[in-house]
């Protein structure tokens, strides 16, 4: 009897463990849905400053936004894999 309790108690661990992956990877989704969505902005920003309106811009400022697309770049495709990442954890079809 006491090998049932035990066991009953690992099970309520595991179902414990699953309730707070999920939470998890819901807060996963949202805040890679949401850097993905201002590094894409921060990405056309960039793009805009670089080169079709680079005459209006200072050196400096075009320096900075050319550095900028490469950076942005790097964080947009890393928060991409985290929205696949959780995606796949809530069993969601990752495209």
């Amino acid at each position: 009897m006491v090998t049932e309790v035990v066991m009953y108690t690992l099970t309520l661990n595991n179902v414990n463990n699953q309730l707070e992956l999920g939470a998890f990877f819901r807060t996963l989704l949202f805040t890679a849905n949401t850097v993905l969505g201002l590094s894409a902005i921060c990405m056309v920003v960039s793009i805009l400053i670089s080169y079709p309106y680079a005459e209006h811009f200072s050196m400096q400022v075009q320096i900075s936004a050319h550095i900028s697309t490469i950076v942005v770049a790097a964080i947009l495709k890393v928060s991409y894999v985290l929205r696949c990442v959780a995606q796949h954890g809530l069993g969601q079809e990752v495209r």
